[in-house]
């Protein structure tokens, strides 16, 4: 071989290696999601390739045994896989999609305000996980729910208050990653003063930088200090931090704010990047060009993009990107490394309590009697007044008390109603069986509050069950605020009522 030669060769061999190498930092940045509840091919394939992460959804999920077993299939491809999941308990559960969650969510919890119980609730919860097979939870949230018609955030907020909010998150922090799984604390800079659900737009708040500081930006400050594994950014636009992009496209508030101010230094992760705050103006794939250049260090897809294609098309724009000028290198290669270091993190578990989350509802529960109390001594009707479920929700859990009433007061009835002249049909269906009636954010639903009108009016005797915010005041002979809708929370409020007390 001459010279000439023997340099060509080498010169191509380099280039080969650092197009693989820019390959690989481009899949270990992405965490996408799948259909099915097996690994399909194509996914299995992009592990070998570079991918180390994959983010779960309900979708996934059938039993903690098959959890387990899925979660098994792709570690015997990556043994250091990221394997994450969108595990708030609560309203937002994916490991008891199909059954609702055995742990009360924040509000709940914040509504109870003692942090060694939130602690536990989170251990707990992080040791289900662990036992199979997740160890990144994008949880909690550490929003403050200062906009009470906010309509993403409400109950999975521990609170409106920020100190309380601060601390919870704390805890959360604490008791989840004292199980070995890694928490993502979300959404930054806060989420919860906002009148628009980024699933579907751009929101945008509008507080001044002495207010961000004081209020939302304290509970993420807490969560940083109790040593958050990892911090999921909000798709919002915050015009006092950066008028121009939505802090996930933010280098002032990724790297400005986040890192450099705050002094984070772990895992940065998009919210999914095919919402449309982003993917309606940005598109997804220079909408992770421009996350990753601000400081992201993994993009979160696959809540509603969930194949190959997306995860190639991401991965090409990234590359695409670093070729042409618009992405340093060494910034992806940063963003690639801080996904492997968390993915090599481990911790000690903890203690199994498994009734903890019951203990956690039935605190949470709030109640206020009226003169026209009863205690109920036969099989009740109970109206489910079920607003449309927001995608961070989704329809496919359960929530109410029904099931949870009937096994204590064999006999009782259900119905859902979701319109206006609800109250009128409620009274036809219930006939002479006792009426409990069951609401999630009435001050949110007009039509929710109308009927509750028209039931009071015809049967004072009617037991009221808030499910959501209790925003409302109290009313009803009856009045039980649970601070949520996961099943437990039904469970606890339905004991109430079956005991008479």
């Amino acid at each position: 071989m001459t010279p000439h030669m023997t340099t060509l060769a080498r010169g191509t061999a380099a280039s080969h290696a650092k197009t693989d190498g820019l390959t690989r930092d481009a899949l270990t940045v992405l965490q996408p999601g799948f259909t099915g509840t097996s690994a399909p091919d194509w996914l299995l394939r992009r592990l070998g390739e570079g991918l180390a992460s994959v983010g779960l959804f309900g979708r996934n999920i059938a039993s903690p045994e098959q959890l387990a077993a899925l979660t098994a299939q792709l570690r015997a491809e990556r043994d250091d896989i990221l394997v994450a999941i969108d595990e708030e308990g609560g309203d937002v559960t994916r490991l008891e999609v199909r059954t609702g969650s055995s742990f009360p969510g924040n509000h709940a919890l914040g509504a109870v305000d003692d942090v060694h119980l939130t602690r536990d609730v989170a251990a707990e919860l992080g040791r289900r996980l662990a036992a199979c097979g997740v160890n990144l939870n994008w949880a909690p949230s550490a929003d403050i729910n200062s906009d009470p018609a906010n309509p993403v955030i409400g109950v999975r907020s521990f609170g409106a208050d920020t100190a309380l909010t601060a601390r919870h998150t704390a805890a959360y922090v604490e008791g989840l990653q004292s199980a070995g799984v890694a928490a993502c604390t979300k959404h930054f800079p806060g989420h919860g003063d906002t009148a628009v659900d980024s699933h579907h737009a751009l929101p945008r708040i509008d507080a001044d930088l002495d207010t961000l500081h004081a209020r939302e930006l304290v509970p993420f400050r807490a969560a940083i200090a109790a040593g958050t594994r990892a911090v999921m950014s909000a798709h919002i636009l915050v015009p006092a931090l950066d008028p121009e992009r939505p802090a996930t496209l933010s280098r002032r508030i990724l790297t400005g704010l986040l890192r450099e101010e705050l002094g984070y230094d772990g895992l940065i992760v998009t919210d999914g990047i095919e919402m449309q705050a982003i993917a309606s103006t940005y598109g997804i794939e220079h909408g992770s060009v421009l996350a990753i250049a601000a400081g992201a260090d993994a993009i979160c897809v696959g809540g509603g993009l969930a194949d190959d294609d997306t995860v190639l098309r991401l991965r090409d724009a990234l590359v695409e990107a670093v070729r042409a000028g618009e992405l340093p290198e060494e910034r992806l290669a940063d963003a690639a490394a801080r996904v492997r270091e968390l993915a090599r993190w481990t911790e000690a578990g903890s203690r199994a309590d498994r009734e903890i989350g019951l203990v956690a509802a039935r605190r949470a529960l709030t109640l206020t009697r009226s003169e026209a109390y009863t205690p109920v001594t036969s099989a009740p009707y109970v109206a489910a007044l079920t607003p449309v479920a927001n995608i961070a929700v989704g329809d496919e859990t359960p929530w109410g008390l029904a099931a949870e009433l009937a096994r204590l007061l064999p006999g009782t009835e259900t119905g859902s109603w979701s319109a206006p002249g609800a109250g009128e049909g409620v009274l036809r269906a219930a006939g002479s069986r006792r009426i409990v009636a069951v609401v999630r954010d009435e001050h949110r639903h007009p039509w929710m509050s109308a009927a509750l009108d028209t039931l009071l009016a015809a049967r004072p005797d009617t037991i009221v069950v808030e499910m959501g915010v209790p925003q409302a005041p109290p009313r009803g002979a009856l009045h039980i605020a649970t601070h949520g809708a996961a099943r437990v929370c039904g469970r606890a409020a339905a004991e109430v009522i079956a005991s008479g007390a």
